[in-house]
C-alpha cells in the first residue's frame, strides 16, 4: 500500500479507537528475519519528556514480549476494516506455533526508519523508538475490578515508544 509521511506534530490519534479499531503491534528486526506481531487493543497516546509517545502493554506470557525486550524498535500497524479476521489471527495465536502473519494474509514488510517491521497492508504506520518500561504492579491498582484482567497474574509491562515517523496511505 502506497503511504505518505505525516508530520509527528500534525499528527492525531484517539486511543479510544482502540476498542473496535485494533493496531497490530511487530517487533524485532526485519532484515535479520526475526520478529513477530500481535493484535492490541490498549494503549494511549500523548506527549510526555518534550516527546511524542504511545504506549503500549505487552504480557510476559506473549510471544512478541521477547523480541519486545530484545529489539529497540516497535512499529504500530492501523488496518482499514476488512482486516479485522486477520488481526484478530495474529491477536489469538501464537508465532511460536507457526506463521500467523502468513495465516492472516498479511505480509510483513521494511518499514522507513526503524529495524521492526510494518505491513504492506496497513494504512497507518506509526514507528517507535522505546525510550521506557515498566511492569504493572498489582499493589498499585486502586480499582479493585482490575484485578480480574489478571486471573494468571501476567501482569503487562508497559513500554513508552518515542514516535520517530507515521506514515498513512
Amino acid at each position: 500500500m502506497r503511504r505518505h509521511d505525516i508530520a509527528i506534530e500534525e499528527f492525531r490519534y484517539d486511543p479510544a479507537q482502540l476498542r473496535d479499531h485494533w493496531l497490530a503491534l511487530a517487533a524485532g528486526d526485519y532484515a535479520a528475519g526475526q520478529y513477530n506481531a500481535m493484535t492490541i487493543s490498549w494503549g494511549s497516546y500523548g506527549q510526555i519528556w518534550n516527546k511524542m509517545f504511545f504506549q503500549v502493554f505487552v504480557r510476559p506470557t506473549r510471544y512478541t514480549f521477547e523480541f519486545m525486550e530484545r529489539f529497540d524498535t516497535f512499529t504500530l500497524n492501523g488496518f482499514s476494516p476488512e482486516y479485522k479476521r486477520a488481526l484478530s489471527i495474529i491477536g489469538s495465536k501464537s508465532g511460536r506455533d507457526g506463521d500467523k502473519i502468513g495465516e492472516a494474509g498479511l505480509h510483513a514488510e521494511a518499514s522507513l526508519g526503524v529495524a521492526a517491521p510494518c505491513f504492506a497492508e496497513a494504512n497507518l504506520v506509526i514507528e517507535c523508538r522505546k525510550m521506557f518500561w515498566q511492569d504493572l504492579d498489582n499493589s498499585h491498582f486502586l480499582d479493585a475490578t482490575i484485578e480480574g484482567s489478571y486471573p494468571k497474574k501476567d501482569y503487562h509491562r508497559v513500554y513508552f515508544g518515542e514516535i520517530l515517523r507515521v506514515q498513512r496511505a
